[in-house]
C-alpha cells in the first residue's frame, strides 16, 4: 500500500473528526454567511507528484477556497430553486459516501433502500401504486427519461420500435407544450427528436398555463395523430400550472402521452391547500419531480415516475451483460433509467422522510408559500418594485419600477449590487418580454426574519441603482 494511503488509513478517525468540525463550523455560520461573493481568478493548480495526505488536503482546500464558500443551502438563497439540506438528509448523504454502495446490486441492502424510498415518496405525493419510480441526477435527466419512454410509445403508435431502429424510423413527431422548462428542449435534442419538434401552444391571458382550447384546436387540425404533451406543474417564473384535470379528460378521447414536469410544483401534493393544482395527474404517463429542490436533499437527486415500465425497459435495459443479470427475469433500476453506475441518492431522501414525515414537509411547503406571498405583498407595496405576476406558490416574479428603456440595464446593475452585498441571492429572468427578477423560496430554514432582511436589502440595492443612474444621467 502506498505510504500516503497507509497513513490516512491509520488516521481515519482523526480525519473524520477534522472534517466534521470543518463542516460544523460552516453550518454554524450558515444563517449569516454571504449567499454570493465576487469570484477571483483561480490560477491553474499543479498536480503533486507526492501527495500530502487528507488532513493537509483539507488545509489546502480551506486556504484556496474556504473564503469563497457561500451559503447556497442558506435561508436567503432564492436562486436556482435550491432547497437547503435538512440535518437528516446530510446525515444520510454522509453515510451514502461512507458505505459507497451501488443500488444496482440486487443482492445488497442498497437496492432495498431505494425501493423503500420510492414507496415513501409515492405516499408523500399520493401517487397510485402502479407508478414505477426511479432516482436520477436531476430534473433534466428525469425529463429526459420520461420523454425517452414517450418516444418509445410514439413509435409503438406508428408500428416501429424506436429503441431498436432509431428515431429515424418515426414518420411523424408531434410534441406540444405551452411554457416548457429549458431542460425540455435540451432533452429533445439529446433524444434525437430535435428542439424544433416542439410546438408551443398559446397560454391563457396573463398566465403561463396552456389555453386548453388551443390544444383542442391543434387536435382537431391533426385528427387521429398521436402526440406527446408536456404539461407544466409549476413554471419557472410564476409556478403556474396547466389544467391537468382537463388534460386527463382529453386523454380519454385522443391518443397522446402526458408528461407532467412537476420538478418543484409536485410538492403541491403534500398540502391539502394546494393539492387541487395537481388534480388529474394520476392519469399522467410520466412525471418529473426534483429532490434537491423542495425535498431539501443534497445535489444531485430527482425522481421519474411512469406508468409504462415495459416501454421504459425497452429503452433502458442492458443487453449482453451477463454480470448484470437478465433484465426480463429480475427487476433492477438500472434497466429503467440512463445510468448503470449510480450513487445511492435515495438514502438522504430516506433519512429526511423518516425524520420529518408528511407533516414536516407539509409545514415546510406551506411556510415557504406564506413567506413568498409575504415578500410579494411587500414588493407590491413598495414604490421601487413592480410585481409582474401573482405569487401562486414559492416564486416571486418582479422587476424594478423604472422606465422600460432603461429597465434591462438597471436590472443588471441591481443584481450586481446584490451579488456584491451577499445578503440575498436572486436570479435574472424575462417575463412576457419584460426584464425581470425571480426569487424562489424552497428552503426549510427560511423565516419571517429572513424576509425582513431580504426586503431591506432589496430596497437598499434599488436605491443604490437609482442614485447611480442619476449620477450617470447628470454626467
Amino acid at each position: 500500500m502506498n505510504a500516503s494511503f497507509r497513513h490516512d488509513l491509520l488516521q481515519f478517525p482523526e480525519l473524520l473528526q477534522q472534517t466534521a468540525a470543518y463542516a460544523g463550523d460552516f453550518l454554524s455560520r450558515l444563517h449569516e454567511e454571504k449567499v454570493s461573493k465576487p469570484m477571483p481568478a483561480f490560477p491553474a493548480p499543479a498536480l503533486p507528484e507526492k501527495g500530502v495526505g487528507a488532513a493537509a488536503a483539507l488545509e489546502l482546500f480551506d486556504n484556496r477556497f474556504g473564503d469563497h464558500l457561500v451559503a447556497n443551502a442558506g435561508p436567503r438563497y432564492f436562486g436556482f430553486v435550491t432547497g437547503g439540506v435538512t440535518p437528516a438528509a446530510l446525515a444520510g448523504d454522509w453515510l451514502t459516501s461512507t458505505i459507497d454502495m451501488n443500488p444496482a446490486d440486487r443482492s445488497a441492502v442498497s437496492f432495498h433502500i431505494e425501493s423503500d424510498t420510492i414507496a415513501l415518496l409515492r405516499q408523500l405525493f399520493s401517487l397510485p401504486e402502479d407508478f414505477l419510480g426511479c432516482f436520477v441526477s436531476g430534473a433534466t435527466m428525469s425529463n429526459f427519461t420520461g420523454l425517452a419512454t414517450a418516444r418509445q410509445w410514439l413509435g409503438v403508435q406508428q408500428g416501429v420500435d424506436v429503441a431498436a431502429e432509431g428515431v429515424g424510423a418515426l414518420k411523424e413527431i408531434n410534441i406540444l407544450s405551452a411554457t416548457p422548462h429549458s431542460s425540455i428542449s435540451k432533452a429533445l435534442s439529446m433524444l434525437g427528436l430535435g428542439r424544433n419538434a416542439l410546438t408551443k401552444l398559446a397560454t391563457l391571458p396573463d398566465r403561463e398555463a396552456v389555453d386548453i382550447n388551443a390544444l383542442k384546436a391543434w387536435i382537431n387540425e391533426h385528427p387521429g395523430q398521436p402526440f406527446i404533451y408536456i404539461a407544466s406543474a409549476g413554471t419557472v417564473n410564476t409556478v403556474d400550472f396547466d389544467d391537468i384535470a382537463a388534460l386527463a379528460a382529453l386523454k380519454k378521447e385522443h391518443p397522446f402521452w402526458l408528461h407532467v414536469d412537476a420538478a418543484f410544483g409536485g410538492f403541491a401534493a403534500v398540502s391539502p391547500r394546494y393539492r387541487h393544482l395537481l388534480n388529474g395527474w394520476e392519469a399522467a404517463d410520466s412525471i418529473t419531480i426534483d429532490a434537491h429542490k423542495w425535498l431539501n436533499v443534497p445535489y444531485d437527486a430527482a425522481m421519474i415516475f411512469t406508468r409504462h415500465p415495459q416501454l421504459q425497459q425497452a429503452v433502458f435495459r442492458n443487453e449482453g451483460a451477463a454480470y448484470l443479470g437478465d433484465p426480463a427475469a429480475n427487476f433492477n433500476y438500472i434497466n429503467y433509467a440512463p445510468e448503470n453506475s449510480r450513487r445511492l441518492r435515495s438514502l438522504p431522501a430516506w433519512f429526511s422522510l423518516q425524520a420529518y414525515g408528511a407533516e414536516g414537509y407539509r409545514d415546510m411547503v406551506e411556510s415557504n408559500i406564506r413567506l413568498a406571498r409575504q415578500l410579494g405583498e411587500r414588493l407590491a407595496r413598495s414604490g421601487r418594485f413592480q410585481l409582474l405576476a401573482p405569487v401562486r406558490m414559492c416564486v416571486v416574479c418582479f422587476t424594478l419600477n423604472h422606465p422600460p428603456r432603461m429597465l434591462a440595464e438597471h436590472v443588471n446593475l441591481f443584481l450586481q449590487q446584490l451579488v456584491k452585498r451577499g445578503i440575498v441571492y436572486v436570479t435574472p429572468t424575462e417575463y412576457k418580454g419584460t426584464p425581470a427578477i425571480r426569487a424562489a423560496l424552497v428552503n426549510w430554514r427560511t423565516t419571517d426574519h429572513d424576509i425582513d432582511k431580504v426586503m431591506h436589502e432589496l430596497e437598499s440595492a434599488a436605491a443604490a441603482v437609482s442614485d447611480l443612474s442619476a449620477i450617470i444621467g447628470n454626467n
